[in-house]
C-alpha cells in the first residue's frame, strides 16, 4: 500500500480515514525533491484556489497601475540602508567592502534593477495555473544564493524576506485605499496576491534553510540549468542589454504617466505630480498612503 500511495502522491493529494475523518497524506520527501509536490501542498494549505486566480485576473489592471510606484518605493527603501545599498556594488550582502560613493535612485545600475523588478511584479500576477509560473518563482529564490548565475549574487534571506514583506504591505495599503472597489473585491485581490508572495517567500527560504538536507542528492527537480532570464527556451525576463540607460527608464516612467496607465514617483518629477493617485480621476482617497504620498 505504501508504494501505491507514494506513486499516486506524485500526481494528486491522497486521503486517508483517521478516526472517521479525512486526512491528507503528504510525502515529506517529495516536498524537498519535487517542486510540483511542494507547490501543490502550499497552495492547498493556503487555500489558493480558483477564486484567488479569478481575483488576480480581475484585479490585474489595478495591480499593474501600482507597480511603477511600488518599484520606486522599494528601491528607495533598499538604498536607505548601507547593507542593502552596498549589495548593488558587491552583489553580496555578506560583504563589508567599503564603498566610497553609493548609488542613488537615478544611477544607471539602479534604473536597470528597477526594470527587472517591474518585470518580476508583472510576472507574479500573470498565470499561476501554469507550472512554469512556479518554476519561475523558484528560480528567483535560487538565483539570489550565488548559484546558477554567470556573476554570482548572494542576498541573504533576512533582506529578501524584508523586501517581500515591504512589497506586500505597499500593495495591501494601496489596494485598501482604492476609492471605488468594493470591500469584497479588495479583500479577494489582497488575499490572492498575499498568497503568491508567501509562496514566493517559501521558495526563497527553501534555498537557505537546512530542512530536508538528507535529500540533497535527489533535489534535481529544483536545480535549473537555464541561463539567466530564461526557463528552458522561454524568455521570462527582458533583455537587460536592450535598455540599460537611466534616460530610457525615465522616459518609460514618463510615458506611463502621460498615458494614465501607471504612476511614477521618480525623484526627477515634482512632488505634486509624483504623489498623484492613479485613481484620482475616479474619487479622492480618504487618506494618503505610502504609494500616493510618495513616502
Amino acid at each position: 500500500m505504501d508504494s501505491k500511495v507514494s506513486e499516486e502522491s506524485k500526481n494528486k493529494m491522497v486521503y486517508f480515514k483517521l478516526d472517521g475523518r479525512p486526512v491528507k497524506n503528504i510525502d515529506r520527501k517529495a516536498l524537498y525533491t519535487r517542486l510540483e509536490a511542494r507547490i501543490n501542498y502550499l497552495k492547498d494549505f493556503l487555500d489558493f484556489n480558483s477564486s484567488d486566480m479569478e481575483a488576480l485576473a480581475s484585479g490585474a489592471k489595478y495591480i499593474m497601475t501600482l507597480i511603477p510606484a511600488v518599484v520606486n518605493l522599494v528601491y528607495r527603501k533598499l538604498l536607505e540602508y548601507d547593507i542593502t545599498a552596498r549589495s548593488f556594488h558587491t552583489k553580496d550582502t555578506a560583504s563589508d567592502a567599503p564603498i566610497e560613493d553609493f548609488y542613488n535612485e537615478n544611477s544607471p545600475p539602479i534604473m536597470r534593477r528597477k526594470m527587472f523588478l517591474r518585470w518580476y511584479l508583472t510576472k507574479i500576477i500573470s498565470d499561476p495555473m501554469q507550472m512554469d509560473f512556479w518554476r519561475y518563482l523558484n528560480k528567483v529564490g535560487l538565483m539570489h544564493t550565488a548559484q546558477e548565475r554567470l556573476h554570482p549574487l548572494n542576498i541573504e534571506y533576512i533582506h529578501m524576506g524584508a523586501c517581500l514583506g515591504y512589497i506586500q504591505d505597499l500593495f495591501t495599503e494601496a489596494l485598501l485605499s482604492h476609492p471605488t472597489l468594493s470591500t469584497s473585491r479588495k479583500t479577494a485581490i489582497i488575499r490572492a496576491i498575499s498568497k503568491i508572495i508567501w509562496i514566493q517567500n517559501d521558495l526563497i527560504a527553501r534555498w537557505r534553510i537546512r530542512d530536508g538536507e538528507e535529500f540533497a542528492d535527489e533535489m534535481s527537480e529544483y536545480l535549473l540549468d537555464d541561463k539567466e532570464g530564461y526557463l528552458g527556451d522561454k524568455k521570462v525576463l527582458g533583455d537587460s542589454s536592450s535598455t540599460t540607460s537611466s534616460s530610457s527608464s525615465r522616459d518609460d516612467d514618463r510615458a506611463s504617466i502621460r498615458s494614465g496607465v501607471a504612476p511614477s514617483i521618480a525623484p526627477s518629477i515634482t512632488p505634486s505630480v509624483a504623489s498623484a493617485c492613479p485613481f484620482a480621476d475616479m474619487a479622492k482617497p480618504v487618506s494618503q498612503t505610502k504609494i500616493w504620498a510618495g513616502k
